[in-house]
């Protein structure tokens, strides 16, 4: 289990993460969203003990990661744009990893061949996907207990996506914390999510739970629709002449009662993703127009 607590970091004069509390269960599959900038990346990497905290605590299993190679061992830490010399190949990086962690090299062969990856060719003439495959590759036969990935679909074609996807579910025994702006691909495989912003944690808990409170109708009247026809607040308002798309919250009956007694030409309700409720919070929070 991760337990994060009262955690603050600053760079110079720049507040990043202002009192963040969360807890990350065992074994979870756990989304950590938020707008550019908002402390993703800073949270992962103070996580992961390449940052030191400037206050509070990080927790692994009740024990503190801060210096802790014990703890270190059992978390890979996989950056936006990890570091590699210059003349390093996959077949290297597999050499290394082999003296950390128990490497399974079975399930390294197996992403090898999915992803075509050539193992005696320098990396930096791989391209950014190519890149991303072999990391993400390694990172998975390296089988940590606590697996740290940040922008994890990043560069990443359709296969491989639902490649490394399967692969994440399969880690059973593995807690998985994923910084991604690609939030269907997070919907697909994590239970949980925690939402950064101001240096917080502005909401957290089970995504579909999340989702199940969130609705989004489609409705027609007989006149153009304006906001202030409609008898709630909305996350998301809308509207092309006499049809209108709203995302409120609420319990969807009574929602549907209300719409029902404007007396729309028609009126139906339509599924609502993750990455349209974030767009929402988005929104709320004043980030876009």
């Amino acid at each position: 289990m991760i337990e994060i607590q009262g955690l603050k970091k600053s760079y110079g004069t720049k507040l990043v993460l202002d009192g963040v509390h969360l807890t990350v269960p065992d074994g979870a599959k756990f989304g950590l969203i938020g707008i550019n900038g908002a402390g993703k990346s800073t949270l992962l990497r103070l996580i992961a003990d390449v940052l030191r905290p400037d206050e509070g605590a990080i927790l692994l299993d009740g024990e503190s990661v801060t210096g802790n190679a014990k703890k270190r061992k059992e978390l890979f830490f996989l950056p936006d744009d990890p570091y590699y010399a210059s003349g390093t190949t996959v077949a290297k990086l597999i050499e290394l990893y082999r003296t950390f962690y128990p490497f399974d090299r079975a399930l390294f062969d197996k992403y090898a061949s999915v992803f075509g990856l050539q193992l005696a060719t320098p990396i930096r003439n791989f391209s950014k996907g190519m890149k991303r495959q072999a990391f993400a590759a390694l990172a998975l036969a390296c089988r940590p207990r606590y697996l740290l990935l940040d922008e994890a679909f990043d560069g990443l074609d359709p296969l491989a996506r639902l490649e490394l996807k399967r692969g994440l579910i399969e880690q059973e025994d593995c807690t998985v914390l994923i910084s991604s702006h690609s939030l269907r691909e997070l919907e697909d495989i994590c239970s949980g999510f925690a939402l950064l912003d101001g240096g917080t944690i502005a909401d957290a808990g089970d995504i579909h739970d999340a989702l199940g409170k969130v609705h989004k109708f489609q409705f027609a009247l007989e006149k153009e629709v304006r906001r202030e026809d409609i008898p709630f607040e909305c996350l998301s308002f809308e509207a092309e002449g006499r049809v209108a798309r709203i995302v409120v919250r609420g319990d969807a009956e009574n929602l549907m009662r209300m719409l029902e007694a404007l007396h729309p030409l028609f009126v139906e309700e339509i599924a609502v993703d993750f990455e349209e409720l974030f767009l929402c919070e988005v929104q709320k929070r004043g980030y876009m127009s």
